[in-house]
C-alpha cells in the first residue's frame, strides 16, 4: 500500500533517487563484494550470469585508483528512466573512479555524480572518437552493448587503442557468437566473422616472437596484448607492452 501510494504521488525522478539512496545504504559495508553489490543494484552480471567473480579477480588492482571506466550498453531499452544498474555498481566498487556509459537510447536522466552517459551507436566511429576525446584514455572498457558479432569486433578495433597500458577490455555475452540472428554460427566453429573466432585468432599475438616468418612486421595487437582470459560467455583482454623475447627464436628465425 505504501509503495503504491509513493508511486502515485512521487515523480519518476524522485522515486529513482530514493531507490538509489536506499541501495547505497544497503551497500554500506559491502564495497569489496561485487557479488553482493551486483545483487543490491540488480545487475544481471550476477544471477542471470556469473560474471562478478571474474570481475573481482581482474579488477581488484583498480579498486582504489582514480580510474576511468566505460561500459557500452546502459540497459532499460527505450525507457529513459530504466537501466544504469551496473554503472551504479561500478561507482560503488570504484570509490575514486569516473564511470561512463554509452547507449543507443537517451539515458541522460540516469546520470549522477561520477556517472556520465553518452548517446550514440557503438559502431559510429566519429561518435566513439568524440567520447574518448572527452573521457581521455580509459582503464577499463566493457562491451555489454548490442552483442551483434560484427558490432563487437568493430567496437574493439576502435576502442582498444584508447585503453591505457595496464588496462582491461571486457566483452560480455559471447554466447551470441553461436546465434545466427546476431551474426553468429553454431555449425561452422571456424567462421572467422564470429566473436569467439576473432578473439581466439588474437591469442597468436601473444606468441608473435616465436613466428618463423622472415621480416615479419608486428601488428598493433602483437605489441599490445599481454594476456587473454576466456570464461563462459566472457572475455578479458589485458593491454601492455608484449615485448618478452623468445628463448630460442631471434628475428623470427631459429
Amino acid at each position: 500500500m505504501i509503495r503504491e501510494y509513493l508511486e502515485n504521488k512521487l515523480s519518476k525522478l524522485t522515486r529513482r533517487k530514493l531507490r538509489n539512496l536506499y541501495n547505497d545504504i544497503r551497500a554500506i559495508g559491502f564495497a569489496h563484494n561485487l557479488d553482493r553489490l551486483g545483487n543490491i543494484y540488480k545487475t544481471d552480471k550476477i544471477g542471470g550470469h556469473f560474471y562478478t567473480p571474474h570481475y573481482s579477480t581482474h579488477f581488484r588492482k583498480f579498486k582504489y585508483k582514480r580510474i576511468s571506466l566505460l561500459e557500452i550498453g546502459v540497459g532499460g531499452y527505450e525507457n529513459p528512466h530504466s537501466g544504469g544498474n551496473s554503472l551504479r555498481m561500478w561507482k560503488k566498487f570504484f570509490p575514486f573512479g569516473r564511470i561512463f556509459g554509452i547507449d543507443i537510447h537517451d539515458k541522460s536522466a540516469l546520470q549522477e555524480r561520477r556517472i556520465k552517459i553518452f548517446q550514440g551507436s557503438q559502431v559510429d566511429l566519429n561518435f566513439l572518437s568524440n567520447v574518448t576525446e572527452e573521457t581521455g584514455e580509459l582503464d577499463i572498457i566493457i562491451d555489454d552493448g548490442s552483442h551483434i558479432n560484427d558490432h563487437v569486433i568493430k567496437t574493439f578495433k576502435a576502442l582498444f587503442p584508447k585503453l591505457k597500458n595496464g588496462g582491461v577490455y571486457v566483452i560480455e555475452d559471447t554466447q551470441t557468437s553461436y546465434w545466427k540472428d546476431f551474426g553468429g554460427d553454431s555449425k561452422d566453429l571456424r567462421n572467422p566473422n564470429t566473436i569467439m573466432n576473432y578473439f581466439k585468432g588474437l591469442t597468436d599475438c601473444l606468441n608473435h616472437q616465436e613466428f618463423l616468418i622472415p621480416d615479419y612486421e608486428q601488428s598493433y595487437y602483437d605489441k599490445k596484448i599481454i594476456s587473454m582470459h576466456f570464461y563462459h560467455n566472457l572475455i578479458f583482454i589485458c593491454k601492455g607492452d608484449n615485448n618478452e623475447k623468445s628463448n630460442i627464436v631471434v628475428n623470427h628465425q631459429k
